[in-house]
């Protein structure tokens, strides 16, 4: 068995933001339409159905805990009064969004936190994480392109996409599709059943396309749909591709570069507020849909 828990699907400030009265904030605010509320991206998996691992950590992980009973403290006659069954949490990259969930997590539980070295070296980078306690909370180096047991009977396998540092290390000079190990997404395997996890991604490689080939299960990155969302929206001037994200839409989006993928289900994860698709009867949540893409929520469910 694979099951994964979509705990929170949208991108950094989730939906509404705390401070926006875009189209997608507002109506939300103002309860005129069907939206519903979506946290910070990040899942939680299992093969088991016992021991969970979180892909991502995001600020949101206290009430995405909170609100998946199979996340909560089990019988303490069993297991003590301080107790989950969050056994490790995997990173894919350094952005705060998902990694700030790391100090709610500081509470004298033991787990694995798996990275790459760069990823661990942001995190070692800032003395605030040390609020972890090293001898509970093992960090683990893991190199791109090789399996590991994340949790009993589910194998990882983290691998290079295209990406760019975390914003709070970006210098003069951006280069927001680098390929090493600051951006990576994760290959989840139990039972014959593959599932990708890619929250972020600047552009679809060739070497990215056929290692994607006949998977079962594709989240990908819809942070935006048009690259120029944001000014279209008036609230910032960063494109997606400038923030190190791929767009839905366009000759080089990722609807288009999709289209011949042989891929069980494809799904976008990590969307941003201002993206049109949150939006049930929009045109481009349309076009998604037609092509074959279904809109992650938070409280998806996936049992392969």
């Amino acid at each position: 068995m694979l099951r994964i828990l979509v705990l929170g699907a949208a991108a950094g400030g989730g939906l509404p933001q705390w401070n926006c009265n875009a189209i997608n904030s507002a109506s939300f605010w103002r309860g005129d339409q069907p939206l519903q509320a979506a946290t910070q991206c990040s899942i939680a998996v299992t093969a088991d159905g016992s021991s969970w691992a979180l892909v991502n950590a995001s600020p949101d992980i206290r009430a995405q805990i909170i609100a998946r009973r199979e996340l909560h403290p089990r019988a303490p006659e069993e297991y003590g009064l301080r107790d989950s069954p969050v056994r490790s949490v995997l990173l894919t990259n350094g952005d705060i969004d998902h990694i700030a969930g790391l100090l709610t997590l500081r509470e004298r539980h033991a787990f694995d936190l798996f990275a790459t070295a760069e990823i661990h070296r942001v995190l070692s980078g800032n003395p605030i994480f040390n609020a972890l306690d090293p001898e509970l909370v093992k960090r683990r180096e893991t190199a791109p392109n090789a399996p590991f047991e994340i949790v009993p009977d589910l194998q990882a396998e983290l691998f290079p996409v295209p990406g760019k540092v975390p914003l709070f290390l970006e210098g003069d000079a951006v280069v927001t599709d680098l390929i090493g190990e600051q951006t990576v997404g994760v290959r989840l395997s139990a039972a014959d059943r593959t599932v990708f996890f890619i929250p972020g991604c600047a552009r679809l490689t060739a070497e990215l396309r056929d290692k994607l080939q006949q998977g079962d299960v594709l989240f990908f990155d819809g942070t935006v749909f048009h690259d120029d969302e944001m000014q279209r929206e008036g609230v910032g001037q960063k494109t997606g591709r400038r923030m190190g994200h791929m767009p839905m839409s366009g000759d080089d989006g990722s609807l288009q570069a999709f289209r011949d993928i042989d891929i069980g289900r494809k799904i976008y994860i990590h969307i941003n507020n201002t993206n049109p698709v949150w939006r049930p009867h929009s045109p481009e949540r349309q076009e998604a849909e037609a092509a074959g893409w279904e809109i992650a929520f938070d409280g998806m469910e996936i049992t392969l």
